[in-house]
């Protein structure tokens, strides 16, 4: 009898564990799928496809969602909440549509 109670309490317990990998306090933050190249880092797309410059298969990339409301028209991963210039060639940063 007692060995079916304990059985019976550690299969409940096991059942009651999510599949859950990332910590509660992880689970928030907001992530978005893009795709890119691995040749070409700065062509960055919201869909799968072939990268404009070599034709390779881009690449899926889960990136954080950020607040960030200028972008490089020329380097797409350098983005700022506020205006100013793009810290690798030096172009004013411009406001995302």
């Amino acid at each position: 009898m007692i060995l079916a109670i304990l059985i019976a309490g550690a299969t409940a317990g096991y059942a009651q564990t999510g599949t859950d990998t990332l910590p509660h306090s992880k689970m928030g933050k907001a992530f978005r799928t893009v795709y890119t190249c691995t040749m070409h880092p700065e062509v960055i797309s919201d869909k799968p496809g072939k990268c404009p410059k070599c034709g390779m298969t881009l690449v899926a990339k889960k990136v954080k969602t950020t607040a960030a409301h200028y972008t490089c028209p020329m380097h797409a991963e350098v983005t700022s909440d506020k205006p100013g210039k793009c810290p690798k060639c030096g172009m004013e940063l411009v406001k995302k549509k």
